[in-house]
């Protein structure tokens, strides 16, 4: 039996996701935590996008919530073999493994997300999904408006990131070659070099923390490979904030481990998505898509048996 998890990132928060984790009682801490940095009201006030996009509200908040989601899961499922987090996903994704507990990953996701803040501070930025361009293309358009590419999906699907008067006339653009744009709700230029003030300062403050082995095969978004080796875990983890994720090489490297199904733990459906279009004979999920614990670890026993 082989299963991978996926740990989403920010931008697919909503007030109705993952209601099955309030009542669990293995939920408690990462809960317990959540209301106490965001108040017991946090679901409602996510009906309010200038609330809810917040840096420092979106990145604890998704770290809370699939932390939450796999503490209620872990000890019903089989050990993954291979986990991968995306963007401020990787934070749960490393707790997940082993690396370090759900207080640190919950602690690391407000500093990570007040560092991202000031390193951008005074500027309007932001991030932009391009689908159905070229690869010469998708370079010629970061070359003429001055963006960079801040998430890499597949070859004609990335997500590019920088000022906002420049995503606007690039978005133009690239749907008069007709490609599809959407802005994403985020409020930064993650994974640029906007970022690199951020990186450097995340990197300092994970330099003195006590980061174990991971116990299963942790994917890693600076390089897309497995990571194991405490420097590289600290490296990727702080590097990928400034740089590229290279989800399509993530994609592949938990492919290359055989899997026979994925379960993206937290809030939407968009990894399970790219995963099911990219590989339709290894069927993927979310918890999301349940309306309970229970209903989530049926399937994943149902695909393999």
């Amino acid at each position: 039996m082989s299963l991978a998890l996926l740990f989403p990132g920010q931008g697919i928060q909503h007030p109705a996701m993952l209601p099955w984790i309030d009542g669990g009682s293995q939920a408690g801490n990462p809960l317990s935590l959540l209301e106490r940095e965001l108040g017991s009201d946090w679901r409602a006030r996510l009906d309010d996008p200038a609330w809810a996009t917040q840096n420092t509200v979106a990145q604890y908040l998704l770290t809370g919530l699939c932390l939450a989601a796999w503490q209620q899961l872990a000890s019903r499922l089989p050990v993954p073999v291979a986990i991968a987090g995306y963007s401020v996903g990787e934070l749960a994704a490393f707790c997940a493994a082993g690396v370090f507990e759900a207080g640190e990953a919950m602690r690391l996701a407000r500093c990570r997300a007040i560092e991202m803040d000031l390193s951008v501070a005074g500027l309007d930025t932001g991030l932009l999904s391009v689908s159905g361009l070229r690869p010469h293309d998708i370079s010629e358009i970061c070359t003429q408006y001055g963006l960079a590419v801040a998430i890499r999906i597949n070859d004609e699907s990335v997500v590019l990131g920088g000022p906002c008067a420049a995503l606007t006339a690039a978005e133009q653009a690239a749907v008069r070659s007709g490609a599809h744009c959407s802005r994403l709700q985020v409020r930064l230029a993650s994974h640029t070099p906007w970022m690199a003030s951020a990186a450097q300062a995340f990197a300092r403050t994970i330099e003195p923390m006590l980061f174990k082995a991971p116990r299963v095969h942790l994917v890693a978004n600076l390089t897309g490979g497995s990571v194991r080796e405490v420097c590289q875990l600290k490296q990727a983890l702080s590097g990928q904030i400034a740089s590229t994720v290279q989800w399509d090489r993530c994609m592949e490297t938990l492919a290359e481990r055989r899997v026979r199904c994925v379960l993206e733990v937290g809030p939407g459906q968009s990894l399970s998505r790219m995963w099911n279009a990219r590989y339709p004979d290894v069927p993927a999920r979310s918890v999301d898509d349940f309306q309970s614990g229970d209903a989530v670890v049926a399937w994943v026993s149902r695909m393999l048996d």
